[in-house]
This record gives structure tokens, C-alpha cells and sequence, in this order.
């Protein structure tokens, strides 16, 4: 009798392959991530805290992470930043452990609304809203999301038809993305810088 093939890339025997355990599965992803890192010294500014861009980068992160999760990586390249909001509640210092929470609020019919937090030991220290919208590099304006992307973040509540968030033409041009930054308190001025310019992109896309 042949011993089964060992060589490097061999497809294995599945005539003596062990069945996989279905209760050991892992489980499907969901419609949220958490991802924990720390405050590196590039994420500070002259002030010693994190630069408010940093939020963003963080919640950047944690998107692909998600994608990822649910075999979307592609999609990067083809959902442009619509808009961005963040309310800053305190300042995190070079070195400091945080975590970024990220979840799908709302999908529409050509935009997806995330929700996030980014929380340290002491608490919460920004939180906000991120919209992107589906349009592929050459296109002029949005269009309605893929299948498989409809079937990975869609809710019982969403039927996919027109909404007051999604049936705007959006310019996938200005997709830059349209920011807006709130300062919760005057010890938070992390968020100083944050600017309130809002593009062509925001359209009313999400509230």
C-alpha cells in the first residue's frame, strides 16, 4: 500500500482525511469588528496627544479588517469616503492601549453607513460615523451594491429599495471624502484640526 503523498503543495487523501468537527466551525462574521492597538508616535501631533486624522486611520483599519473578514477586500479602490464624522471626546497619549470598535449601521442601495468608537482604558475617546458609497473607478456616479455585499451586511430591515440616504446621485469624483470634526469639550482638542469642509460627495448621502 502507497503511503499517502507528503510533498510539499500534495492535495491531501481525502479517503483518509478526518471530517472537520462542524461544531468546531468558527463562526461567520458578523457585521462588526474590534480591533485592539496601541498609540504609536506617529499617530501624536506637537501636542503630545493622537492627531485627529489618527481617528480615522484607526477606523480605516478596522474596515479593511472587516472586508477581510468577509472575503471584501476588493472592494477598496470602489467605495469612496462620502462622509466623516467624529466627535472627540478625550485625548489618548504615544504608547496607550486602545480599541476601535466599527459596525455596519445602514446599508442602502448604493451607500453604507458605518458606526465607531475608539475607546481607551479611561473610556471613550472618539466616536462617530464613516458613509462610503459604491462606484467603480471609471463610473461618474454611485451604483447599487454587489450581491455578495448586500448579503454579508444587509439587516432584516433593509430591503434594498430607495431611501432618503442612498437615492441620491452621489459624484464618485468627489468621493475624496467630505469631513466634519466636533470638539465634545475643551479638554478633548484633538479634534481641533478636524475642519468642517463638506464636498459635492455629501449629498445628503447619510444622517
Amino acid at each position: 500500500m502507497n503511503s499517502p503523498d507528503s510533498r510539499p503543495g500534495a492535495r491531501p487523501d481525502s479517503r483518509s482525511a478526518p471530517r472537520p468537527d462542524a461544531s468546531a466551525a468558527p463562526a461567520p462574521p458578523g457585521r462588526s469588528v474590534v480591533l485592539e492597538r496601541r498609540v504609536e508616535w506617529h499617530d501624536t501631533d506637537a501636542a503630545g496627544h493622537q492627531h485627529h486624522s489618527a481617528i480615522l486611520r484607526w477606523v480605516e483599519v478596522a474596515e479593511a479588517e472587516l472586508l477581510r473578514a468577509h472575503g471584501l477586500q476588493w472592494l477598496f479602490g470602489r467605495t469612496p469616503r462620502v462622509r466623516y464624522e467624529v466627535d472627540y471626546r478625550a485625548r489618548l497619549w504615544f504608547g496607550e492601549k486602545i480599541t476601535t470598535h466599527l459596525r455596519v449601521e445602514r446599508l442602502g442601495r448604493t451607500s453604507l453607513g458605518y458606526a465607531f468608537q475608539v475607546r481607551s482604558a479611561a473610556g471613550l475617546a472618539a466616536e462617530g460615523r464613516l458613509v462610503v458609497a459604491h462606484a467603480e473607478p471609471e463610473a461618474a456616479a454611485a451604483g447599487p451594491w454587489p450581491p455578495e455585499v448586500r448579503q454579508a451586511f444587509a439587516d432584516g430591515d433593509s430591503d434594498g429599495g430607495p431611501d432618503e440616504e442612498t437615492d441620491t446621485d452621489i459624484d464618485a469624483g468627489a468621493g475624496a471624502g467630505a469631513a466634519t470634526g466636533t470638539v465634545a469639550d475643551a479638554g478633548a482638542g484633538a479634534g481641533a484640526g478636524a475642519g468642517a469642509g463638506v464636498g459635492a460627495a455629501d449629498a445628503e448621502a447619510a444622517t
